[in-house]
């Protein structure tokens, strides 16, 4: 890596998440956001809304964005690398279009976009570049000059955010029961997906049997169950599952679900079973509901112990690792040599998202790739 921390040609960092309810009156407003454009009722928006009213309405993704933006802003300014952070959401405030134009109103012209999803797929990824096409053609239509989006690759096998989940996996074990430790299974779980769209994830060449989404996450639990044995000297079996299944039950979605599989590992006499989420960068609320509220309490009702790892969240160490692909990125774009981190074989993934890559259903146009209008 570099040690020049120099960021041209890039004039800003722009934080692009999800966004979530603040309040109970947020939260069928917000749902309403997601599902736009589905025609779905809005008692039934308030049925789904009981997840968030659980917690007073009130999603924690926002304060965690707010945390990995002080540790971003901190890293940056005790490296040297004077490069301002913004924060714009998908689906609630502060939203993606009025961050951009304030964004440009402060004069930034190429923009480096971290998206809070580290997997290739429709929803981690394309959708992410298709809501950034939606704010320019809206920038546009303002005639406001337009800035150049550059989007920065996908992280999931960088250090920065590997091994945070490798020792949050290390603290769970230890909280076990010493007598059920070393027989404890690992279920890595992440976000399920139709698996039409899991098998047209990533770059063309990688379509197929779970695409590059299933690819990846096998990857990554791979990587983290391989140091955790070599920390422990326990072989612990895992299993790649999964989790906040939405949609109609006759479309095929990815398995197993997390609450099938630990009925499936209680039912083997497995003694308990650490839950690794390493499909989301932070614990909001599918990891706060699906994991520690339902699948706990479905192991509460086995009897099986259970325990939930941390997800990477403000950790320093990722903070540092957006800092290396920020300037990575830059050194890319400013013809520099670069050493691209990355832990394991698959590599460093793309910088451009390739035609063809993680598909919509209903092409659309998408920022940030080789098929953007916004080149």
């Amino acid at each position: 890596m570099s040690r020049v921390l120099d960021p041209a040609p890039y004039d800003a960092l722009l934080l692009l998440s999800f966004g979530g309810p603040e309040g109970p009156d947020d939260v069928v407003p917000f749902l309403e956001n997601v599902t736009r454009g589905r025609g779905i009722p809005k008692e039934r928006l308030k049925e789904v809304g009981q997840h968030y009213f659980l917690f007073g309405g009130v999603s924690p993704i926002n304060d965690q964005n707010r945390a990995l933006l002080d540790a971003l802003r901190k890293d940056f300014a005790d490296h040297g690398l004077g490069l301002p952070v913004y924060w714009g959401n998908r689906n609630w405030a502060p939203y993606l279009t009025d961050t951009l134009r304030e964004m440009v109103a402060d004069g930034r012209r190429r923009i480096l976009v971290l998206a809070t999803s580290a997997y290739a797929s429709y929803s981690g990824c394309r959708q992410y570049r298709e809501n950034l096409a939606d704010a320019l053609a809206t920038l546009e239509a303002e005639g406001l000059e337009l800035p150049k989006i550059d989007k920065l690759r996908h992280y999931f096998n960088h250090p920065g955010f590997v091994r945070p989940m490798v020792e949050g996996v290390l603290r769970s074990l230890a909280e076990l029961p010493e007598d059920v430790r070393d027989g404890a299974h690992i279920a890595f779980t992440t976000h399920s997906i139709p698996t039409s769209a899991a098998d047209t994830s990533g770059p063309v060449e990688d379509h197929g049997d779970g695409g590059a989404y299933v690819r990846q996450h096998l990857d990554v639990a791979r990587l983290i169950a391989d140091a955790v044995r070599e920390e422990t000297g326990v072989d612990h079996p895992w299993e790649l599952v999964y989790q906040s299944r939405s949609g109609a039950p006759h479309i095929p979605w990815l398995e197993p679900d997390i609450c099938d599989h630990l009925e499936e590992l209680h039912g083997a006499g497995v003694p308990a079973v650490v839950m690794a989420p390493i499909g989301f960068v932070s614990d909001h609320m599918e990891v706060m509901y699906d994991l520690d509220t339902e699948a706990k309490a479905k192991a509460e009702e086995l009897g099986l112990p259970v325990r939930r790892s941390a997800t990477v969240g403000a950790d320093p160490r990722f903070a540092a690792a957006v800092r290396e692909l920020v300037l990575e990125r830059a050194a890319v774009e400013s013809g520099r040599a670069v050493e691209r981190c990355a832990l394991s074989a698959l590599g460093p993934s793309h910088d451009l998202c390739p035609v063809g890559c993680c598909p919509a259903r209903a092409p659309k146009p998408a920022a940030a790739g080789a098929d953007s209008p916004y080149a």
